[in-house]
This record gives C-alpha cells, structure tokens and sequence, in this order.
C-alpha cells in the first residue's frame, strides 16, 4: 500500500487529490484480490463438479502413451552403418542395422486417397481430360454439381457451411434490424431478440436431429441447422453493431423527412455494411467447424467420416481425417482472417470483386515477406 505523506509545498486540493489516487488504487488491488480468489474458488467447485477428483477418475498416463500408437502409427526406417575396420589388428566390427521411427504419414494418405476426403476422381474425369469434352463440362457443373464434390467429402463439408451461411443470412439481417431499439420500439423488438436467443440456445447438432425428420439423414439436415444456427448467431452479432450507430447520419436524415424505410436502408445499414460483411465471414468460419460436428451424427461429410472410422475402431483412419479436417478449417480462416483484415484496413478500399481477385497475390506476397 501506498503510504507516502502529504506532499508539504502543495496545496490542499492537489494532496486531496493524491489522497483519492491513492485509495483508488487500493479499492482496485482489493478488486483484484477479490476476484482472483473467487476465480479460484469457482474453478475448484467446478473441479470437483466435473468429477477431477474424485476417486472414480484416474488417470492412467501409461495406458494413454500406449493408445497414442493407435492413432499416430509409426513405420522404423532402416539404417545401414558402415563396418569399422582396425587395421594393425586386421579385424573388421560389424555395427547392426539402426531403426529410426517416423509417424507413417503414408498410411494417412492412403486412407484420404481411398475414401476421396480431398479429391473425387469420378467427379474430376469429367472435367480434367484431354481433349475437353462440353457434354462433360456440362455435367460437371449442372448435373454432378462438381464444383465442391470434386473435393470429395471435404468438399461436402464446405458447402454444408457455406450453404448454411448463405441461406441463415436474409433471415438474420431481417431479424437483427426488427430486433433493434432503433428500429422496433420497446418491447417489441424483444419478440425478435427472444426468437434468436431461443435459436441459439439450442446447438447446431440438435436441430440437425429435429431437420432428419422433414429431411432424412444426411447433409441437407446439416445445412438446414447450420442455417437455422446462423440467424441466432450472426442476427445477434447484427443488432449489437446497429446498437452502436453514431446517431448523426440518423438525425440528419430525419430532419430532411426520410421516412422508416430511408432512415434503415441509408441511415443504418449504410454504416455498418462493412462490419456485416466481416461479421458473415466470422460465422462462415463457424459453420464450417458446425459441419464437422453435425456431421458425426451421419450427417455427411468429413465429421460421417470420422465417426465411421471411430465406430470400427480404425483410430488411425480418424486421426488422417482429423488432419484434412484442420487443412481445410485452417484454409477457411485464413481466407476469412485476410478478407476481414482487408475490409477493416485503413488502406484504399477496394470492392469485393477485387478483394476476392487479388487474395492469391496478397496471399503469395505475405509468404515471402
């Protein structure tokens, strides 16, 4: 604690004001203390919640270690080493064979390959032969729908989240503009605040169960709740930005006469476009995960893939699908992650068809800074 005297030279006012300096920082030390042993109190209660310890949990390390081989399997590489010879003695030692253990990233590819995780070639033939053939191209794009099953299930993965996305959008932003204060007078908006925060307490695997029984098991039940998810998710991310206008644009359209509609359409949205846009990529990257997770449950995709493969006992057929899962979710990001930064920059603005056209050369000039 700070216990320095009343400074002589200054005037009552100024060492008033120390004083309250002072005890500002005491009163904010003791918060700190307060909150850490609360912190810590509730994370023990949650400890012993969650069963940590209690004396049916053990942890076994050494049964862990050993499953690890089931997932990650290892192949040994030979090593052949050379003889060594003495000579005054006339005697050569032979050294033995050395193995050295690598994780056998060939049984991963083998299994990605067999089961097209990142490549259908069915799909590809009819696109990538030579010379091209229009019927085929045709069927590629409106009849085999080839551009995201050529990906194979990865690629199914994606459309369920983007799919998802584009359909859950209209809604939220419908609902996102009704459910603001702004928009909708107290209570009223409530109705519509209350309608996404029932949607998103419900998670996205549980309404893919519901949607199973209007469209049976398979992706198109994922894509319904990752869509359904999307209003609840991305509706309130909307209507928190529409809470934080600057009220100035508004004012000054009201003064002119613009009626309810303008006041939305030029008066909101106008300003927050660009945040709407970055907020849809953050929740595309969601629902791509969304799809791995709903798809566990047969829904399709790479999250059928590794419940299949877990369901047979094959962990190291999983642990390959769980590497294509991270390729393809670490790709979205990144896409995402760069567009976001660039709509958010202060740098020259850039329409949307540029920003797309340009990602590969940004991206190529980011690798080699």
């Amino acid at each position: 604690m700070d216990e320095s005297p009343p400074l002589e030279s200054a005037s009552p006012q100024i060492n008033e004001q120390f004083e309250n300096i002072r005890q500002t920082r005491r009163r904010r030390a003791l918060g700190w203390l307060v909150g850490i042993i609360s912190l810590t109190f509730v994370t023990l209660q949650g400890l012993v919640a969650t069963e940590f310890f209690s004396e049916r949990t053990h942890f076994t390390w050494s049964h862990f270690a050993g499953r690890m081989s089931d997932y990650f399997p290892v192949t040994e590489y030979s090593a052949s080493l050379p003889d060594i010879g003495i000579p005054f003695l006339d005697v050569t030692i032979p050294l033995p064979d050395v193995g050295v253990p690598f994780l056998d990233l060939g049984s991963y590819w083998e299994f990605v390959q067999a089961n097209d995780l990142i490549y259908d070639p069915e799909v590809g033939s009819l696109i990538f032969q030579f010379p091209p053939y229009l019927g085929d191209i045709y069927a590629f794009f409106f009849e085999e729908l080839g551009m995201f099953t050529l990906f194979g299930e990865a690629g199914t993965t994606l459309a369920m989240g983007l799919v998802g996305t584009i359909l859950g959008f209209p809604l939220a932003l419908l609902f996102s503009v009704l459910g603001s204060e702004r928009v909708t007078p107290f209570p009223i908006n409530f109705i519509f605040r209350g309608i996404m925060s029932f949607i998103r307490a419900i998670p996205a695997i549980i309404w893919a169960l519901i949607f199973v029984a209007l469209v049976g098991l398979g992706a198109a039940a994922a894509t319904l709740a990752i869509a359904l998810n999307t209003i609840g998710n991305l509706g309130r991310l909307f209507v928190e930005e529409l809470e934080e206008l600057e009220e100035g644009p508004i004012e000054a359209m009201q003064t002119t006469g613009a009626n309810k509609p303008q006041l939305v359409f030029f008066g909101m949205l106008s300003q927050v476009k660009t945040s709407f846009i970055a907020w849809t990529l953050y929740i595309f990257e969601i629902n791509v995960r969304s799809a791995v997770t709903v798809g566990v449950i047969g829904a399709g995709g790479l999250g059928a893939v590794v419940a299949s493969q877990e369901a047979m006992m094959a962990f190291d057929n999983m642990m390959a699908t769980l590497f294509v899962i991270f390729v393809l979710i670490f790709l979205v990001e990144l896409f995402s992650q760069r567009l976001r930064a660039r709509l958010r920059s202060d740098e020259e603005k850039q329409s949307i068809q540029e920003l797309i056209a340009g990602f590969p050369n940004r991206m190529a000039d980011s690798l080699l800074r």
